[in-house]
């Protein structure tokens, strides 16, 4: 089947939301080739589980495309067009399975020599569709906190040394209650631009108690979800014939019901941290990255306005087969080492953050929890300077904000 072929029938299986933005822009999906249609159908079917800002996005894309004359369609989509697919692929499911035939059409672009062709292809079509459609302006400048080495007495290396240049370091933090002044400070600000899902606290531990204007996803909040997930990889992979491609499927396919996330009152949100869980590679096991993928995240889709993550202690490593079975009895903690993948970890969050739109007016700030050491970035900070006033946390916040 061709796109060209399209009914509204064929989106009877989509949630409703994602049907009627599909049968609202069948015109237009009748004229783009089967090379591109699939990628698009890929995120419209997940439209009821996608956070606003990825509604809004979708929304805007299928507008545009819907405004577009025939002979735009045909110079916008020109290169896909010129790329050759397989009868197989033509007769696959992608209405219904569009992110398993982009996984299809990639390895058969490889093999046939179009991957370049096809990257091209994607890359001119974001610069138009950049031009032509830009992100709105921000209500506020976006704000990133990372909470850092938790449990852990004294450490002797360098910290922040991705992060020094970009921002002024302080030494002389006075630490008492200092967690506390940051969360308060992000809940004041969930609660001057409030807007579903737009400020986050993620803990790789267990959440403290918070304000309900902050979205919260923590470590151990999925620990039966885990422990759930973990078992029945265990029992796919102790099955005969059983790979990683096979146990990759299996996983893909399970719901929040199949791991115990039955009743919830947010699908959106459990939708999510289900994948955090079964597209995160290590977040089922690890405490510091699952954090630090679920900051990754929900930059990404969310596009949070505010993100404060608080890292805990990770286990130790083990073989593999033992962290998936979890059968080691008590779990041994690595504080040094968490912090070490923390600081790390914070880095990355900063870059994420930048490359959100807005990214030259955003504020950063890393603290080693419990310590005197911390670093902020700001457009009114000084760039790879030091400061030694004793300062706490709800000045610093200050300074990095205003």
């Amino acid at each position: 089947m061709l796109p060209r072929d399209l009914k509204a029938e064929h989106f009877a299986a989509y949630p409703p939301e994602a049907r009627r933005v599909a049968t609202e822009h069948l015109a237009v999906f009748r004229q783009l080739p089967l090379s591109f249609v699939p990628s698009l159908l890929r995120e419209v079917i997940e439209y009821d589980y996608k956070f606003p800002v990825e509604r809004k996005a979708i929304d805007r894309e299928a507008n545009h495309l819907s405004a577009l004359s025939e002979a735009q369609v045909k110079e916008w989509f020109g290169e896909f067009a010129e790329l050759s697919l397989s009868s197989s692929l033509e007769e696959f499911d992608w209405i219904n399975l569009p992110a398993q035939f982009v996984e299809q059409q990639s390895a058969y672009l490889w093999s046939t020599h179009q991957l370049d062709a096809f990257r091209k292809a994607a890359t001119d079509y974001g610069a138009r569709l950049n031009l032509a459609v830009p992100p709105e302006p921000l209500p506020t400048p976006r704000l990133g906190i990372a909470v850092i080495g938790q449990g852990v007495g004294s450490f002797d290396g360098q910290l922040f040394r991705n992060l020094r240049k970009h921002g002024t370091y302080f030494s002389q933090i006075k630490p008492d209650q200092g967690f506390e002044q940051l969360l308060a400070g992000v809940e004041n600000r969930a609660k001057a631009d409030p807007a579903p899902y737009a400020h986050w606290y993620i803990d790789g531990g267990q959440a403290v108690a918070h304000s309900g204007t902050l979205t919260c996803v923590s470590y151990r909040g999925l620990e039966q979800v885990r422990t759930t997930l973990l078992k029945k990889m265990q029992a796919q992979i102790s099955r005969p014939g059983m790979g990683p491609e096979e146990l990759r499927t299996y996983i893909a396919r399970l719901t929040p019901k199949d791991v115990g996330m039955e009743g919830a009152s947010d699908p959106v949100l459990d939708r999510f941290q289900l994948k955090l869980l079964t597209e995160g590679s290590g977040t089922q096991i690890f405490s510091t990255t699952f954090a630090q993928w679920t900051t990754r995240e929900v930059l990404r889709r969310a596009q949070a306005l505010t993100l404060m993550v608080r890292f805990a202690p990770r286990q130790r490593q083990r073989p593999m087969n033992e962290l998936l079975s979890n059968t080691h009895g008590d779990t041994e903690l690595d504080a040094a080492g968490s912090l070490v993948d923390a600081d790390m970890g914070a880095y990355y969050h900063w870059i994420n953050q930048q490359r959100l739109a807005g990214g030259d007016r955003s504020s950063f700030i890393v603290w080693f929890e419990g310590h005197g050491q911390a670093i902020a970035i700001g457009p009114t900070l000084p760039r790879g300077a030091a400061s030694e006033s004793s300062i706490d946390l709800a000045k610093l916040f200050s300074l990095a904000v205003t």
